[in-house]
């Protein structure tokens, strides 16, 4: 599991704020909550312990796994990034040619641990993702997605 992930600077800070705030109001929170439980006498028929214990195994899980991220990090810089092929952190505006009219979409592409179709990031390994790759200004492509095929012809690649 030695596989890069590719982050902005901005996405990199965000998982470090993110790991911060687990590691020290998180985890105090929830052993206080193992530690009222405890308060409350005999531990085997304790379902509030279990759950505070629960809890904290989630907990120490999710700083694992972002701890492992932030090791395999590596920081792009936007400054580098190339725009005569679709690729990470490139931004690219399509038509959609199944839509009546001219209805474009705009989407960035970056590492699924970024991904937020509300600000249209979207990640590499996602099926559109996967499709643009690799592609350049003038291209029509056809994805295939679980509700059918999306046809597009690529018309900008640019950094935001």
């Amino acid at each position: 599991m030695s596989d890069r992930i590719y982050l902005t600077k901005t996405g990199y800070n965000k998982l470090k704020d993110e790991l911060q705030l687990l590691k020290t109001t998180v985890r105090k929170d929830v052993l206080e909550k193992i530690a009222e439980a405890r308060s409350h006498g005999d531990l085997s028929e304790n379902a509030e312990y279990e759950a505070a214990r629960e809890e904290q195994s989630q907990l120490e899980s999710k700083i694992v796994e972002i701890e492992n991220k932030l090791s395999r990090a590596e920081i792009l810089d936007l400054r580098q990034i190339r725009t005569d092929r679709v690729y990470i952190l490139t931004t690219v505006r399509l038509k959609n040619l199944d839509a009546e009219g001219e209805e474009h979409v705009e989407y960035t592409l970056v590492s699924s641990e970024e991904a937020d179709m509300d600000e249209g990031k979207i990640s590499v390994r996602s099926p559109v993702g996967k499709g643009l790759i690799g592609k350049a200004v003038g291209d029509k492509v056809v994805i295939t997605v679980p509700k059918g095929q999306l046809h597009y012809e690529i018309l900008e690649i640019f950094v935001k």
